[in-house]
């Protein structure tokens, strides 16, 4: 019986598996550190409660495999939530099954991240002015301070629900884009603080929504871009800036999500697009790989061990750092979208060692 990390997925629509390309590279990376990677979610749990009916991919094989085991030691969870079912199975399995160890899980809303957050000198100056929404009256002041204001669900993922507000001219008028919860984009239009609540009607905006300050994120275009970085623990149990790249949204679109619709390129590329000196370029680097670093660690502190996160960071014109969103399931894609194979590489296999790390 060799060594055995578990990946608790879930089932889309029945039986299909959401990341299943992903979860195949992790089988035959596993493979090769000496690591067997078996993918189940709570449906596939025996009524006995004991054994899980696993799938895995051999690569020497190349085949799928399924077959009955016990409950590896380590889970590696990457179940994302899509609808309260889902969510429902996933807490009562995490309540029954409290004696297995995650290496992955998931942290706090956008709005207890921020609170978390702002507690760590090093990183409050680097978060935008957040609040949560409760009234058009409180938005409309926000709006006086910030020219440029979002409105985001607490929680939610892949620039789904998100609401861009721009003052134009004075308050009342506002132009209003954005993307629905279902990802369409919203063209934009003016409107007044006050027909919000009625142009959103459904969004149940009180109970779900913070606002935040707005980052300058144009490039010249007028397309908004920002950063996704990876930091992950690797094989010694230490926190690593695995890679960082940019991603530039769609036209009209106000994220840069890769699945609305995004493009990848290099954080060199990008950031050397737009500050003409290296010495500056470079600064920018040091400042977001450092901060990325000490988000880790701070938040390790508050969640106990974790494996890694997708940070997306925002550089202003003048060069300072922002930290936008904190993802605790990222998705590496980004890397591979801009060639960097070995960085891509790096960031699959990193999970994989941290957990034999810890079986050792």
């Amino acid at each position: 019986m060799g060594k055995q990390l578990g990946v608790l997925a879930m089932y889309m629509n029945k039986r299909h598996l959401e990341e299943l390309s992903f979860f195949r590279k992790l089988c035959i990376i596993g493979e090769r550190l000496g690591l067997e990677v078996l993918i189940f979610t709570p449906d596939d749990v025996h009524q006995n409660g004991t054994m899980i009916h696993t799938l895995t991919y051999r690569g020497t094989e190349r085949r799928w495999v399924r077959k009955w085991s016990k409950f590896p030691p380590i889970i590696y969870d990457r179940c994302r939530y899509h609808g309260a079912v889902n969510f429902r199975k996933l807490s009562h399995f995490r309540k029954k099954y409290t004696k297995l160890r995650y290496i992955s899980k998931p942290l706090a809303n956008k709005w207890k991240m921020h609170q978390l957050l702002s507690e760590h000198p090093g990183i409050a100056p680097h978060l935008p002015a957040t609040i949560r929404y409760r009234e058009p009256r409180e938005l409309g002041d926000f709006l006086k301070k910030h020219a440029v204001v979002y409105m985001k669900p607490k929680s939610g993922t892949g620039g789904r629900g998100i609401i861009r507000l721009q003052r134009v001219g004075g308050i009342p008028a506002l132009l209003m884009q954005g993307r629905d919860p279902a990802r369409r984009i919203i063209p934009a239009r003016k409107i007044t603080v006050e027909q919000i609540p009625l142009r959103l009607a459904g969004w149940k905006l009180n109970e779900r929504y913070i606002v935040q300050q707005g980052i300058p994120l144009e490039l010249k275009d007028g397309r908004v871009h920002d950063f996704r970085m990876l930091v992950q623990k690797d094989g010694d149990g230490e926190w690593q800036v695995t890679g960082c790249a940019g991603r530039i949204g769609p036209r009209q679109s106000v994220t840069s999500n890769l699945h609305g619709g995004g493009t990848a390129v290099a954080m060199e590329t990008l950031l050397k697009k737009r500050f003409s000196s290296e010495q500056k370029v470079s600064e920018i680097r040091n400042e977001a790989y450092e901060l990325g670093l000490r988000i880790a660690l701070h938040l390790e502190k508050k969640f106990g061990p974790f494996c890694e996160a997708g940070l997306d960071l925002a550089v202003d014109p003048k060069g300072h750092v922002w930290l936008l969103e904190v993802n605790p399931k990222p998705s590496r894609e980004v890397f591979n979208r801009i060639g960097e194979k070995e960085t891509y590489r790096r960031a699959i296999s990193r999970p994989l060692e941290y957990a034999l790390w810890l079986i050792r």
